[in-house]
């Protein structure tokens, strides 16, 4: 059976996006077993044990991970600039050091096909592989490259989606570099993690598709122009991995308005389904 590693964070706030997340991912593979590595902070344990029951239920496994308020004592965090935002970029002083790639999924997502071609991408030489949205919205990457510093940047990528090279990353990689760019340009920083992988790392980043890999589920028009038609809703659901409800508007609030919001209610309906 084929084994793929999964890294989360989050807080109380996001349970229940994960399982929806999760759930759309157990329901899209078949004789593939996963390993959820969640990074966390202020769950109660009874929770904790709620959630890695229901994903023994799949046939996967729930690796909890508490983080110890002392691990980023000399990390420079503000009220915008929490120890949580550095969480992904440090995955690879978190978690176990047998652990070689992993995927960090953001919870406002849904996996509507299956992730092994994504998680089987060749890493050689890169940190991490990721998608921009720079087609969609040229001038904010315009704009980012003069934030930055980054003229010779191609793209500003999401960090939404990340596919970890954890064993390059632990030769490569130094949390205090991470730590000196956050004090070095915090007026700067806008989508702060995303601001820092960007900043720190854009040339050592694989690019990825974005329609296939990160699909903006507000953008689905410009994808279509784009496309001249070709992504349609029927390609979206034939080739599409990984649909992204990026902003601030999320799928599981009521008043949401979106060409996928039924799609995520399908999802969501069928885990109060299953879990009752």
């Amino acid at each position: 059976m084929q084994k793929i590693n999964l890294l989360v964070t989050l807080d109380q706030n996001y349970i229940l996006p994960l399982k929806v997340m999760l759930s759309s991912i157990f329901s899209n593979h078949v004789n593939v077993a996963f390993d959820v590595y969640m990074v966390y902070s202020d769950i109660p344990p009874q929770q904790i044990e709620e959630i890695s029951e229901w994903v023994r239920q799949d046939g996967s496994n729930l690796i909890p991970v508490e983080m110890d308020n002392d691990l980023f004592s000399d990390a420079p965090i503000s009220g915008r600039y929490t120890k949580a935002m550095y969480y992904r970029l440090l995955a690879y002083k978190i978690l176990p050091e047998n652990l070689d790639r992993i995927l960090y999924l953001d919870p406002d997502i849904l996996v509507i096909n299956p992730l092994d071609s994504l998680y089987e991408t060749d890493l050689t030489g890169y940190l991490f592989a990721a998608a921009s949205h720079t087609a969609l919205t040229q001038v904010t990457s315009r704009i980012n490259r003069l934030r930055l510093n980054t003229y010779d940047m191609p793209e500003y990528y999401n960090s939404g989606v990340l596919l970890m090279n954890l064993a390059l990353q632990r030769n490569e990689m130094n949390s205090k570099d991470i730590f000196f760019y956050v004090q070095k340009n915090k007026s700067k920083l806008i989508l702060p993690d995303q601001d820092i992988l960007n900043g720190l790392y854009w040339d050592r980043i694989k690019p990825l598709d974005d329609s296939i890999y990160n699909f903006d589920a507000r953008k689905s028009n410009i994808y279509y122009l784009l496309s001249s038609g070709l992504k349609d809703v029927d390609w979206i659901m034939d080739h599409t991995v990984i649909l992204h409800f990026c902003g601030r508007q999320k799928p599981w609030n009521k008043g949401y308005v979106n060409k996928f919001s039924v799609l995520y209610k399908h999802y969501q309906k069928q885990l109060f389904r299953n879990d009752g």
